[in-house]
């Protein structure tokens, strides 16, 4: 069985390829364009997978994708690292040694699980895969509790946060859901392909571990809505108690106003305009209306 492996393909690469194995003309276009999402395709005697493995960067809180395609046929598989990068993010320049003895460690360690067929690599390149999802969900849980904290004391920042999380989660969601159904797509394959009874066990271990890893993912999105939720309570719990000390200040205030217009009117006839304890009676008067709603608002709890 051969095992073709591609760092950083190139279109020279991808021309040589499907030369030697004939590839159909719409595979190779597909072949030379990244960014689609997971899928399964099939081309003759040709497999063809798009899969996408993740990685978390804890330090910026991002989810890294990476996408890969891989040819199946009969004896041969290849598989081509569109972005350049192995399953945990390593390049020919990040680690010691080849991208190529990196995938061999990865793909080809089990002499026993090679003898059931170039699917036995998929299989193993799979499960790496969703092995690696793991722990970013384990980064992303971490990050959660983080914004929980953050709410509770009161962060102004953290919606912020808490939206770009959930782009996280989201993205980590649909790659979850679409290997899925990369999974279903291979298992209902077995019969007609004649894929060995022992590899189908492998395949359904790594179909369970992504049902729980998309578990976790819906789990992880639904705990970041009600965290969102909760903020937006606890902001508009917030506004309300500055609602209620800008209303009573404005009230207080409002009393020496109400009694100085008044008095600050041009009317010859007036009560107590020529008093002389006019002027420290109204002031006597504004200080003691100002310090009677001070004392009332202090008693509803509003300043």
């Amino acid at each position: 069985m051969a095992l073709c492996l591609f760092p950083t393909p190139s279109a020279e690469d991808v021309d040589e390829l499907a030369e030697a194995w004939a590839l159909h003309p719409v595979l190779v276009e597909d072949l030379l364009h990244a960014g689609q999402r997971p899928k399964l395709e099939r081309y003759d005697d040709v497999l063809f997978i798009v899969i996408r493995a993740a990685r978390y960067i804890d330090d910026i809180e991002d989810v890294d994708f990476l996408e890969f395609h891989v040819l199946v046929r009969a004896n041969a598989i290849a598989v081509l690292c569109q972005d350049g990068r192995w399953i945990d993010g390593s390049d020919e320049t990040s680690l010691p040694g080849s991208s190529a003895g990196i995938a061999d460690h990865t793909l080809l360690d089990d002499e026993h699980l090679l003898t059931l067929g170039p699917e036995a690599v998929l299989y193993r390149l799979l499960d790496a895969i969703v092995d690696g999802y793991i722990p970013v969900l384990r980064g992303l849980a971490i990050d959660k509790e983080q914004i929980e904290r953050q709410v509770f004391s009161g962060d102004a920042a953290v919606a912020e946060r808490i939206y770009r999380l959930s782009q996280e989660v989201i993205d980590l969601q649909h790659a979850a859901s679409s290997l899925t159904d990369v999974l279903d797509a291979l298992q209902s394959g077995f019969d007609r392909y004649g894929i060995p009874e022992a590899l189908r066990t492998y395949l359904h271990d790594v179909a369970d571990h992504l049902t729980r890893v998309e578990t976790r993912v819906v789990e992880l999105r639904d705990a970041l809505s009600q965290i969102l939720s909760v903020n937006a309570t606890l902001v508009g719990q917030r506004q309300n108690e500055d609602m209620k000390k800008i209303s009573g200040w404005a009230a207080i205030l409002f009393a020496p106003t109400l009694i100085g217009s008044i008095y600050g009117m041009n009317f010859e006839t007036m009560p107590e305009l020529h008093w002389a304890f006019g002027y420290p009676v109204a002031i006597g008067a504004m200080v003691a209306l100002g310090a009677s709603l001070f004392v009332v608002f202090r008693w509803k709890k509003w300043m």
